[in-house]
């Protein structure tokens, strides 16, 4: 047979590329996810499924046949299919157990994503490559078992993950640097290739050194994680959502000590053309309130925009200092306080109180990054969680950062260095931003030099996610290496 005819042959049996892309059923988690799997759709045309928890699908697809075998396929294009982590009616942190919780879903989801990825090829329409976000290291033992390729999809900043990879290896005694510190805040920790950062900058599951902290088992997960970037065969390449411009460092310490990253981000699906047609489906039902017209009503850049995420609890107290500050600070607001954070500690202040008698407006849920792209908004109160702080970099929009937990100290870092924004400070006692601290911090992030700062870098980040951008090459040439059986 001539060589030519072969060929084509060959490319012919090939299986279309079909991206599966596999995310914890949380709503940090779920929305970088659904970005991801929309820009490889139109980077690249392929197939594209996102598969989540069964307990997740119901609630963003309400009425649906999310659980049917060919899933859900959403208005860009994206489709749905299920995995059970053994939870199917949801996780109730208030009555499951997390770290047993974390055990079924690694034995539960392993067997049921099987199930998935089966019944992928016996329909003909085979997973070529298994992308999967934190704390489901996982999934790339499945993948493997069914001989479809890897990758880990890295939805904090590269920063932090050159920070547990270093920490976790030991690089340079950094983990005894860290202990050291004793958890003092201020205290300088050097890491390979890093700017200088103090242990506030750190993720919290490696300065935490609570016995009964209820979320020890995370920093496992994260030491698992690390451990399989090691350089072999079976090292996954990490999509990351950041992009070249803000963190050239962390990416280059990465690359440096064997992690094939490959910056892809801002991945924002506002920043693409078909952002609409893909619609929201937000774990949280939004508020019904009119708040997009009440912002219409508003002057340019005025609006105070509050919100601190899908999983912070606020005390009562924090609850007190944000409608007190607000109301002295004399500036419009629009405040999402979730219904659970509103009945907090006894609180259960009604909107009206809360919202300044008039001043302000305060709703459950929204959606966010029609909010942060109204030209009324000029500053944005936030918890600092990566995604929160993408969307605000690409809206140009200054924040306040009120981080709490996890990765956000090193997200308010990046930040404060890229002067985007400020860091509030917080009570020694119970952690809480006090009234005279949040007007302070809101002055000074709707200054003219933070308000410049942030339109320089809303274009940077605007240009790297864009058709032909940085990022977007970065994809193509990581999709390219995969359908040519480049890894893996």
């Amino acid at each position: 047979m001539p060589a030519m005819v072969e060929e084509g042959l060959v490319r012919r049996a090939a299986p279309e590329p079909h991206f599966l892309v596999v995310t914890f059923p949380a709503q940090g988690h779920i929305n970088p996810a659904r970005h991801l799997a929309r820009r490889l759709l139109r980077a690249t045309g392929a197939r594209v499924t996102v598969c989540t928890a069964v307990s997740a699908l119901r609630k963003m697809f309400p009425g649906a046949e999310a659980d049917a075998e060919e899933g859900h396929r959403d208005g860009a294009g994206v489709r749905y299919v299920p995995y059970s982590d053994g939870y199917d009616d949801g996780f109730d942190g208030a009555v499951h157990d997390a770290t047993r919780y974390m055990d079924q879903v690694k034995v539960v989801g392993s067997r049921t994503l099987g199930d998935v990825l089966a019944r992928l090829r016996g329909a003909g329409r085979p997973a070529t490559l298994v992308v999967y976000t934190l704390l489901l290291s996982w999934v790339a033992d499945v993948a493997r078992a069914h001989a479809v390729p890897a990758a880990l999809y890295w939805i904090q900043p590269a920063t932090v993950l050159a920070v547990y990879l270093h920490f976790f290896r030991a690089t340079g005694g950094v983990d005894a640097a860290v202990a050291a510190a004793g958890g003092d805040p201020w205290a300088g920790v050097r890491f390979p290739g890093l700017p200088p950062l103090r242990v506030r900058d750190l993720p919290s599951f490696i300065v935490s050194t609570s016995e009964d902290d209820p979320y020890a088992f995370v920093a496992d997960a994260f030491r698992e994680l690390v451990g399989r970037l090691d350089g072999g065969e079976d090292s996954p390449s990490v999509l990351a959502n950041t992009f070249d411009a803000v963190e050239p460092e962390a990416v280059a310490s990465l690359r440096e000590h064997g992690v094939d990253v490959v910056p892809v981000g801002p991945v924002l699906s506002f920043l693409d053309d078909d952002a609409a047609a893909g619609g929201n489906n937000d774990l949280f039902t939004q508020d019904g309130k009119g708040y997009l017209e009440w912002l219409d009503a508003q002057a340019p850049g005025s609006v105070v925009y509050i919100s601190f995420g899908s999983l912070s609890v606020m005390r009562r107290r924090q609850i007190e200092e944000v409608a007190r500050g607000m109301s002295e600070s004399g500036r419009p607001f629009l405040w999402v306080l979730r219904e659970d954070n509103r009945r907090s500690e006894g609180a259960d202040a009604d909107a009206a109180t809360l919202a300044g008698g008039g001043r302000g407006m305060v709703v459950g849920w929204c959606d966010q990054v029609r909010v942060l792209s109204h030209p009324a908004v000029g500053c944005f109160v936030t918890h600092c969680g990566w995604n929160s702080t993408l969307e605000s970099t690409a809206c140009g929009v200054p924040v306040v950062c009120v981080p709490q937990w996890t990765d956000q100290g090193t997200n308010a870092w990046l930040v404060e260095r890229i002067g985007t924004g400020v860091r509030a400070a917080v009570s020694d006692k119970d952690g809480v931003l006090e009234a005279g601290e949040l007007r302070r911090c809101i002055d000074l992030a709707t200054s003219d030099m933070v308000r410049a700062k942030a339109a320089v870098w809303r274009e940077k980040a605007r240009a790297a996610a864009s058709k032909g951008g940085s990022s977007e090459r970065n994809l193509k040439a990581f999709v390219a290496k995969q359908i040519a059986g480049g890894n893996n």
